[in-house]
């Protein structure tokens, strides 16, 4: 798909893409954080018309709904192309030895060679969690790697 990118002077940038049944869709993400999502009629094209305003805040939660399954659909395509890798979802158990403390702090990639590539939480996605990334008991990590690899991790994460 492809999606524009416009520059609106004074106001933000505006992304329009056509979507499968033929309507152009824009999304204005203005200079103040708030965003408006607009459609374009066939009579006039050059008319946006607002079909939804979100703050900054209910933009992100829309992020994070759309975005969450998505990322761990194309995980598990990416793990269909590649023979022997695999993907999992580990689950942090409350009480866990790194329930409260930095992702990094596992070591995992280091020593299992597998990667956490997202961690859900609740129904926040945090996609490509940093080191410093603060695990909580009940969140669950999406895992890239081989069987062994997150079967480690698994082994870490449960104590």
């Amino acid at each position: 798909m492809d999606v524009t990118e416009v520059l609106l002077p004074g106001v933000g940038l505006r992304y329009e893409f056509t979507s499968h049944r033929g309507d152009r869709v824009g999304v204005v993400a203005r200079r103040t954080g708030d965003f408006e999502l607009v459609v374009y009629p066939e009579e006039d094209p050059d008319e946006g018309r607002p079909v939804l305003q979100l703050n900054g805040e209910e933009a992100d939660a829309v992020a994070e709904i759309l975005g969450a399954p998505r990322i761990t659909e194309r995980f598990a395509d990416l793990t269909k192309e590649v023979p022997g890798l695999l993907s999992a979802r580990i689950e942090v158990p409350p009480g866990s030895a790194y329930d409260g403390r930095p992702l990094g702090d596992t070591r995992a990639r280091t020593r299992t060679g597998a990667s956490v590539v997202a961690i859900v939480r609740g129904r926040d996605v945090i996609a490509s969690p940093a080191p410093r990334e603060v695990l909580r008991g009940g969140d669950v990590l999406v895992v890239i790697g081989t069987h062994e690899g997150i079967g480690g991790v698994e082994q870490i994460i449960r104590g």
